[in-house]
């Protein structure tokens, strides 16, 4: 894939104001929440206190999961595009003196598409939380995995979480709205059966204002992802529908992943 042109990241987060996402999902996304599924996900892949792991985080958004697994210990190194989310990750790692350089239990931050990293073999773990992966083309979704392979040590894992295309699919609903003090969320989704992708013609109303936030995402099934990661050099292990480790049914309408090197 050398030379080929990348979807304009620009196009991507659209969806993604850091003031609108952090206004309608801060309460979704609380300090419980994060707790919990930062513990979870540590229990899946392995990631102990008595052990510290180095940990790639792609797509942190605003380090409410990279900053608590170094509470834990664990040395983190979160990717994320948006400058505002990053503003906010930092601040939070500032006031519990997480920032690096320090022995362990550090994070540090770093602005950037995940289509064009380029460590190599240098993290035990690599996540990806809350529906991170998919928004890319067909071939740079590839790419991403294939970015993600390398930057693994040999035998180190990758756990990240998307839809369901079958759960999805079994229960679609074609639009829902979320309101709070207000303002309005509203999601207007279609789905395209020749691409597999999954269109949010997404509004936001805020303060007597209207912003239309397109974006669409590939919805995968375990079946396509295990041939996806297996290109990519990774093979599939558990999937479970979440990060409890509860079995994945027809009807879930999420999966997580895990994947070794």
């Amino acid at each position: 894939m050398t030379g080929e042109l990348l979807l304009p990241i620009d196009d991507v987060v659209n969806m993604f104001s850091v003031d609108d996402y952090m206004y309608f999902y801060s309460d979704y996304l609380d300090a419980e929440r994060s707790n919990n599924e930062t513990a979870m996900a540590a229990r899946l892949l392995g990631m102990t206190q008595e052990q510290p792991l180095r940990v790639l985080d792609l797509a942190c958004g605003f380090g409410r999961i990279a900053n608590r697994l170094a509470l834990l210990g664990h040395n983190v190194t979160g990717v994320e595009y948006q400058a505002g989310f990053l503003e906010i990750a930092r601040s939070d790692a500032r006031r519990n003196d997480l920032l690096r350089p320090q022995p362990r239990g550090w994070v540090e931050y770093v602005q950037g598409d995940m289509r064009t990293i380029a460590y190599h073999e240098t993290f035990d773990r690599a996540i990806m939380m809350f529906n991170s992966f998919g928004y890319f083309t067909d071939e740079e979704n590839l790419r991403v995995l294939r970015n993600i392979a390398r930057a693994l040590k040999p035998g180190g894992l990758l756990g990240f979480d998307i839809a369901n295309r079958d759960g999805v699919l079994n229960d679609f609903h074609p639009h829902y709205v979320s309101e709070k003090d207000g303002s309005l969320l509203i999601n207007r989704f279609s789905f395209d059966v020749l691409t597999g992708r999954l269109r949010n013609d997404r509004i936001v109303i805020r303060n007597g204002e209207r912003r239309d936030r397109p974006f669409s995402i590939r919805l995968y099934s375990v079946t396509e992802m295990r041939g996806l990661l297996a290109e990519a050099g990774l093979e599939l292990g558990e999937v479970y529908a979440e990060w409890d480790g509860s079995p994945l049914m027809i009807d879930s309408p999420a999966m997580v992943l895990v994947a070794r090197k």
